[in-house]
C-alpha cells in the first residue's frame, strides 16, 4: 500500500457552504496495536514519504506504542469540519502551511469502511499541510506532536464529487481520520 496515497493526493476542493450543524457522530479510537481496518491504495497521488525523520521525534516511541485506531461509521449527515482531540499533544502546534509527519488512518463517514493509512507501512508520512484536502489543512491547525485528532470532514471539504480514480471512495462522500501528530517543521 502506498502510504498517504488519497489524503496527500493534494487535490484541493472549493469549500462551501454549510448551512446545518453536524449531528451525532459516533468515533471509536481505540489504542491497542494492530487495530485498524484493512484499507486499500488509491494511487491518488504521492507525498515524501522518504523523510522518516519525524520516525526519529521525540512522539514516535509513543504513537507506535499507542498504536492504529479504529474507525466506526459517523451517524447523520456531516454538514461542517468536526475536530475531537482523542489524545491532547504536548509538543509543537502545526500552524497553516506547516510541514507535518504524521500517522493517519481515513475512512468513509456513513459506512466507516477504511480506503487508506499509514500505520501498515511502519512509516509516518510527511506533508505540507497546504498541500492536502481542506479539512486535513483546517483540521489540523492548532494540533500539537504527540496527540491524536479525529476529523470528520464534509465532503466539500474532503474531495467532492471527483474522488481519487480507484480510492474506494463514493462521490459526495464525508469522511472521517484520526491522525496521530509524529513531528511539526
Amino acid at each position: 500500500m502506498a502510504a498517504g496515497a488519497v489524503a496527500l493526493g493534494g487535490l484541493a476542493v472549493a469549500c462551501g457552504d454549510s448551512e446545518s450543524a453536524t449531528t451525532s457522530t459516533t468515533i471509536v479510537s481505540k489504542g491497542a496495536a494492530g487495530t485498524s481496518g484493512s484499507g486499500s491504495s488509491s494511487g491518488a497521488g504521492s507525498s515524501d514519504t522518504s523523510a522518516p525523520a519525524g520516525a526519529n521525534s521525540e512522539f514516535a516511541a509513543e504513537i507506535e506504542a499507542r498504536g492504529a485506531p479504529t474507525l466506526a461509521a459517523v451517524s447523520g449527515p456531516v454538514a461542517e469540519l468536526k475536530v475531537t482531540d482523542d489524545v491532547a499533544g504536548t509538543g509543537t502546534a502545526a500552524e497553516a502551511g506547516s510541514t507535518v509527519t504524521v500517522q493517519y488512518v481515513g475512512a468513509v463517514a456513513d459506512t466507516g469502511k477504511v480506503f487508506d493509512e499509514s500505520w501498515s507501512s511502519g512509516q509516518p508520512v510527511t506533508f505540507p499541510l497546504d498541500r492536502v484536502i481542506p479539512g486535513w489543512s483546517q483540521g489540523l491547525v492548532g494540533m500539537k506532536e504527540g496527540g491524536r485528532r479525529t476529523l470528520v470532514i464534509p465532503a466539500e471539504l474532503a474531495y467532492g464529487a471527483n474522488p481519487p480514480p480507484g480510492s474506494d471512495i463514493p462521490a459526495d462522500a464525508a469522511l472521517v481520520f484520526t491522525v496521530d501528530l509524529v513531528k511539526v517543521d
